[in-house]
């Protein structure tokens, strides 16, 4: 039963989101009726950090024998293990590791003793709903909830982690008490790379100020936003942080329908081929006009096959950026139940090893690719293999002239998910991803988090990597480390930056240390990147010794980005324009500190 309305039908939890609901309805319903209340402000951060380097490691490994699809007698009798997930090409790893939807003879999940079951949930609500029905579950005393309405864990975007267990977190400290259950991630299994995208006219990519205006359809919250949220950064482009206002200053997010990625794509065809348009609040400078726009979909923030629907529908749209930059953004991540998981802590590791070595399986062996693409198809009931095998690796189409991308996915072995972690070489590229989403959701306030869940759970409590250190007798190999060598010649973001230095100094002061993180933090989540770093001053002094002086404060970012671990190679230009190109006028202390800056430009 419900806590709050006492309801026999509903559990605390849902009432909690109903809850949010009204109340969200109720503050909509506010802000209409009063014009001239202040609102959200449309906010220009710093992106997420870069980091070079491509976490894909390959060990060479004898080629095992290919799963079966004959459902698994030998693991019958163990406790079955209930895993749900979106329909997504990067968990690949997992289900041929599983054989299909059901464990298989034949298969390394029942060669590590596991009986698992994977289920396809494209909405996030639900995602939530079978994990909140285990644990309820568990609490009842069952030592291994297996109901077809519950799962021990997810497998969602690891960048949509910090708002999935922050928000899980309070309902279930709400219902339990304050600490009895966590959810945490337990391992990586898999990375986007290219599948995750941002789509829209090819005028974003080639000027990506022509943004400004947009509405854009997106799950607020998740993996695909954070990468749209991150390009608009990395740009220099304001986000409007309240989705039911239209701001003509900013990039505009709408939330779409359900939560659902596929709804994002629908939406963006349907407003472009019918006209059909949204109600919006038109805002000026963080205040309601009192008017109301009706505006388009402008661009949308989906993956597979969410991108080929629009592709397929319309002309003139293309990726504007993908994981395929952001490299490092989005890893395919296990979240459960760490009450659960501790006691049956080698179930969890043999899940993570079995899939860990299919994944290396697929890495040497095309017949293992093959065998993958026929189990996701049995698991999502979708499509078939042929489609999940080409998507896997990535397509390119044509379109009145215009070439857009489509798809693109790896699968993690050993080696990958010990790098991705900093576990072999140190750098912990996770850390960076779940530290720049957590400022994201405090400075951007999507559903309202900061009112509604108040804090996000810190990075140390919501990652436990027991279970993946706990694995034995894995192939693996040494990390490899990135190749900076090659020139790099195509912009991927520009912006320019408000580093503060001391006057007449090129020191930087402690008030920067902030854009700095995340800086480094947009470094590290695309890692294929080098930079170019150009300091400029105001017009206070002599010329020559500002050009001196813009060069030092250059040099003065690199070294601390270098301090943090960036590799000296990443940095292909580090140069100094003086007061020779002011972005305003030098007459105020407002145009002043304008013109003081560094410009960071990611290449590829």
């Amino acid at each position: 039963m419900g806590k709050i309305f006492r309801s026999e039908k509903l559990t605390t939890f849902s009432e909690l989101l109903i809850s949010l609901g009204v109340i969200g309805a109720i503050l909509a319903a506010i802000y209409f009726l009063s014009p001239g209340l202040k609102t959200s402000v449309s906010k220009k951060l710093e992106g997420i950090e870069l980091n070079k380097t491509d976490v894909n490691n390959i060990t060479n490994a004898e080629k095992l024998t290919l799963p079966s699809k004959e459902i698994s007698s030998e693991i019958s009798s163990k406790p079955l293990v209930r895993i749900a997930g979106y329909a997504w090409n990067a968990q690949s790893g997992i289900i041929v590791a599983n054989g299909g939807p059901k464990t298989t003879k034949g298969s390394l999940m029942e060669k590590n003793g596991v009986n698992l079951e994977l289920i396809r949930q494209d909405w996030l609500s639900e995602l939530r709903n079978m994990q909140m029905k285990f644990i309820e579950e568990f609490d009842q005393g069952e030592k291994f909830p297996s109901s077809d309405k519950s799962a021990f864990a997810v497998m969602i975007m690891g960048d949509g982690a910090p708002f999935y267990i922050s928000s899980a977190q309070k309902a279930l400290d709400e219902k339990y008490g304050k600490d009895k259950y966590h959810l945490q991630v337990m391992g990586a299994i898999g990375m986007s790379y290219g599948e995750d995208k941002l789509i829209g006219p090819a005028s974003w990519k080639t000027d990506p100020k022509s943004m400004k205006g947009a509405v854009i359809s997106a799950v607020l919250g998740d993996g695909d936003w954070v990468t749209t949220v991150n390009y608009c950064f990395a740009n220099g482009l304001k986000v409007n942080p309240d989705p039911t206002t239209y701001d003509a200053d900013a990039v505009n997010i709408y939330p779409s329908e359900n939560d659902d990625y596929i709804k994002s794509a629908e939406e963006l065809i349907k407003s472009q081929s019918t006209g059909w348009t949204v109600s919006l609040k038109e805002v000026e400078n963080g205040k309601l006009t009192g008017k109301s726009v009706n505006r388009k979909i402008d661009g949308c923030a989906t993956w597979t096959p969410g991108d080929k629907m629009v592709f397929d529908k319309l002309s003139g749209f293309t990726d504007i950026v993908s994981t395929k930059e952001f490299n490092n953004q989005m890893p395919t991540v296990l979240i459960g139940l760490k009450e659960w998981a501790t006691p049956n802590a080698e179930i969890v590791s043999n899940i993570l090893k079995s899939a860990l070595t299919a994944s290396n399986q697929m890495k040497n062996y095309d017949e293992w690719k093959k065998r993958a693409a026929e189990a996701v198809t049995e698991t999502y009931k979708m499509e078939n293999p042929k489609y999940w095998y080409d998507m896997f690796k990535g397509q390119q189409g044509t379109k009145n002239g215009l070439s857009y991308n489509m798809g693109g996915s790896k699968v993690f072995n050993y080696a990958d998910a010990m790098q991705y972690f900093g576990l072999s070489d140190g750098v912990n590229r996770y850390k960076s991803v779940y530290s720049q989403v957590s400022g994201y959701l405090k400075e951007l306030n999507p559903f309202g988090f900061n009112e509604n869940v108040g804090k996000v759970v810190p990075y140390d409590e919501a990652i436990n990597l027991f279970f993946l250190k706990n694995i034995n007798d894995i192939e693996s190999s040494a990390a490899e480390k990135a190749d900076y060598t090659n020139e790099a010649t195509e912009v991927m973001a520009s912006a320019e930056w408000r580093i503060n230095f001391g006057s007449g100094s090129a020191q930087i002061m402690g008030t920067s240390t902030k854009e700095l993180e995340k800086i480094y933090n947009l470094l590290v989540q695309a890692e294929n990147s080098k930079l170019n770093i150009v300091g400029h001053t105001d017009n206070v002094g002599n010329p020559e010794l500002n050009l001196g002086l813009s060069k030092y404060r250059a040099q003065a970012v690199v070294e601390y980005l270098k301090n943090k671990g960036i590799p000296a190679s990443r940095f292909q230009l580090v140069d100094g324009k003086g007061q020779s190109e002011p972005i305003m006028e030098n007459n105020t202390a407002a145009g002043k500190a304008a013109n003081r800056r560094v410009v960071i430009t990611f290449l590829k």
